[in-house]
């Protein structure tokens, strides 16, 4: 089967790669248009648009799907169906209907929770106990086409998104391939989602990430987890930005008490105390600056060790 691969961030790679191993004729890819990265802010392709060149394939990168030229580029590449893994952008009918197979999305949840652009970082944020990845066939109604396949995946305790990016980006690839060998061999059996249970995961925003201190210690660790790595978890500190990483609860001094939002430097830890207790720092990255352990942090900047008189704060 002639395939068009769709995709633009890291997490599609697998995919591509696997469709490219497999016995279908991977024949071009589509990704988002080059953006300005880097210091020097200069254009960059895309993961999937380097990784796609680097194979040899002919990349589309149009503005928006609706384009007349992509569309007839597209047209020319004769694809009998095409393979999407978060490329980013809505897709019009008249894209949808120049391959006769369709456009086939790998989604990384477990669809009809979480249809949108963050799936995992909002599942992590939610507390999910499980997520997974789903094949469908992609309609006008956003994630709302009929479902090929399914794979359950248990999220580790303590996992970031970017973990669980990965462990899926793996899981989705194969059950993709399997998909599109069944839709070639005519065994394929698509199903209607459900209409119950549904959820919408709407992209995280930087402002977003800024951590609310005010919640209990678990919901402030799966905030953190949900933003790592990206958009990347923040808050401000003697009127400065603060990157963070992951926190641990801290057992030990959980009897601590404080204002919202108060840091704690210790010998070796730095705890912050939320609307529910401590939790205890991991690395931290002032502006412009690389990523330290917290303890380092504190250190240069001769943080009080907290006391009811002088709490210093983040958040402000």
């Amino acid at each position: 089967m002639r395939i068009v691969f769709a995709g633009t961030p890291a997490p599609a790679i697998p995919a591509l790669e696997a469709l490219a191993a497999s016995g279908h004729e991977l024949v071009g890819a589509i990704s988002r248009p080059d953006r300005p990265s880097g210091r020097g802010r200069r254009p960059s392709a895309s993961p999937v648009a380097q990784a796609a060149g680097a194979m040899g394939l002919a990349v589309l990168k149009p503005n928006h799907p609706r384009d007349p030229d992509f569309q007839e580029a597209l047209r020319q590449l004769a694809p009998d169906a095409v393979a999407v893994v978060a490329y980013g952008a809505l897709l019009p009918e008249s894209a949808l209907a120049i391959t006769p197979l369709g456009w086939i999305n790998l989604h990384f949840s477990l669809l009809p929770a979480w249809r949108g652009a963050a799936p995992v970082q909002r599942s992590i944020w939610a507390g999910d106990e499980f997520t997974g990845a789903t094949t469908f066939q992609i309609v006008k109604e956003l994630d709302a086409g009929p479902v090929f396949g399914v794979v359950t995946y248990r999220v580790p305790a303590g996992a970031t998104s970017g973990r669980v990016f990965q462990d899926l980006a793996a899981a989705g690839a194969r059950l993709l391939v399997t998909t599109m060998d069944l839709i070639e061999s005519g065994e394929a059996r698509p199903r209607p989602q459900s209409s119950e249970g549904i959820s919408y995961a709407p992209k995280v925003t930087v402002a977003e990430a800024e951590v609310d201190w005010s919640a209990p210690p678990a919901a402030v660790g799966r905030q953190i987890r949900a933003c790592t790595p990206a958009p990347g978890a923040w808050t401000t500190f003697r009127g400065q930005r603060l990157k963070l990483g992951p926190v641990g609860p801290d057992v030990e001094a959980a009897g601590r008490r404080g204002p919202v939002g108060s840091v704690i430097a210790l010998k070796r830890d730095v705890l912050v105390l939320t609307g529910g207790g401590p939790v205890r720092l991991g690395q931290v990255a002032p502006a412009g600056k690389s990523w330290m352990d917290a303890a380092a942090w504190a250190r240069g900047l001769r943080i009080d060790g907290g006391r009811d008189d002088n709490w210093e704060r983040f958040g402000r």
